[in-house]
Parts: C-alpha cells; structure tokens; sequence
C-alpha cells in the first residue's frame, strides 16, 4: 500500500478500502477502515498521492506525543551495549501533493489505539501503550498493523539494570518504509531509574524510503531534542 500514486489510486484488502475517483466532475477521496470511514472531495485536476506510516499518537485524536512499548524485562550487564529489536504500532498517513506543496488528506490505522500514563498525574506525559516481544533478530510482521524498532542499549552505569519498557517523544521518530517499516533508536541508560532516548536518521535496511514527517507536512516548527525517561525503566 505504502508508495506514490496518481489520482488512479486504489487500494484494498481484507482491512481497509482506500481510493480515489472521479464523482459528478471532481476526484473524491474514500476509505473504509475498522468500520470508520472517510470521505473528501479534491479541488485538484492533477497531482500525486502519497501514503506511507507516520508517528503513531495521532488517533482516535491526538492527546500526546508520546509513544510507551513495554516487553518483558531484560537485565542490562554494567557498561555494556545490547541491540534488540521490538515492534510498535502503524498509523497510515495520506497525503496529496501538487506544485510542490503536501497536504494531509487522512491518517488512519488497522489497530486499536491504548494510552497510559508515565510518570505521575502531576508531571508525567500521556503515552501510547504497545505491547511488544523482544528480539533478538528481525522479527516478521505485517507492516499495516506493525513496524520494527532496532534498539540499541548501552548501560553506561556500573550496576545491572532492569529494562521492561521505553519512551520517545514523536517529533524525534524516523520511519523507514519498504517490505517493512522500521525505526532505529538508541537508549543510554544513565542509572537505574533513567535513560536517554533518542532516534538515528537511519533505514533499518538498505533500500527503505523515508516517510514524510507530519510536522514537516503541517509546517509546525518542531526541535529534535530526544526524551528523558526519568519515571523508570519498568
């Protein structure tokens, strides 16, 4: 599904229904997901669509910018460095581009959307909760419900550190997409109770596109900082 189309687009499987034709004189946008079900009308005589993943913390509606997976725990070895791989949601980003100017058109997603919060009510965030295996090679998935995070550790403490669970901020991700979507991130982990987090402008494997970002598609100035978990690793 994940690519550049003209106004002929069509997609359909099992899941989801997404097209593009021509109604009563103009080109009308359709798509049929989870029983939800969007339609707008293009005033656009040519162009291009493109769909391809975006951050996961839009939907139902965006209420943070966070992104929590949890996994069974892992003991880090003292100053040591670990890659693992573990899953994270797909949400899907339409966009329509014409004269060199990208619109948001619809974003959707296969799976069900669930919020936690890390931290305390006072100074913690909203997070999007994934459940993911951990593992220790590329795991398969079906890249409209599921993409690959390559994580890569370095406890830079002297003690072993339980780790269960990890926080990025959005405006940080880089997604890949190809014959799977794919992010790669680092954690440093400062002490038992705090880690840096933080994304590497990198494809998972060679021949991956990068997505559009929805900051850059909506023109929202956004600084790259990384996060800081400082409500715990578990």
């Amino acid at each position: 599904m994940f690519g550049t189309y003209d106004y002929t687009f069509q997609f359909e499987n099992e899941v989801i229904l997404a097209k593009i034709e021509k109604k009563n004189g103009f080109f009308q946008y359709t798509r049929i997901c989870n029983g939800s079900k969007e339609e707008k009308i293009l005033a656009s005589d040519s162009g291009r669509i493109i769909v391809n993943p975006v951050e996961p913390i839009n939907l139902p509606e965006e209420v943070g910018r966070h992104l929590m997976i949890e996994f069974d725990p892992i003991v880090v070895e003292p100053h040591t460095s670990k890659k693992i791989y573990l899953t994270f949601p797909i949400e899907i980003g339409v966009f329509v581009e014409a004269k060199r100017e990208i619109e948001v058109l619809d974003i959707f997603s296969a799976v069900d959307q669930k919020y936690t919060l890390y931290g305390s009510p006072d100074g913690g965030v909203i997070a999007r909760w994934h459940p993911s295996g951990v593992f220790a090679e590329i795991p398969k998935t079906y890249p409209l419900k599921e993409g690959v995070l390559e994580l890569g550790i370095r406890n830079t403490c002297r003690d072993w550190v339980e780790v269960s669970r990890v926080v990025f901020e959005s405006v940080d991700m880089k997604i890949y997409y190809g014959n799977i979507v794919g992010m790669v991130a680092v954690m440093k982990i400062l002490n038992k109770h705090t880690a840096e987090m933080d994304f590497l402008d990198q494809p998972l494997m060679d021949g991956m596109k990068k997505s559009i970002e929805l900051y850059t598609a909506r023109k929202i100035p956004a600084i790259q900082k990384g996060y800081l978990m400082e409500w715990g690793l578990n």
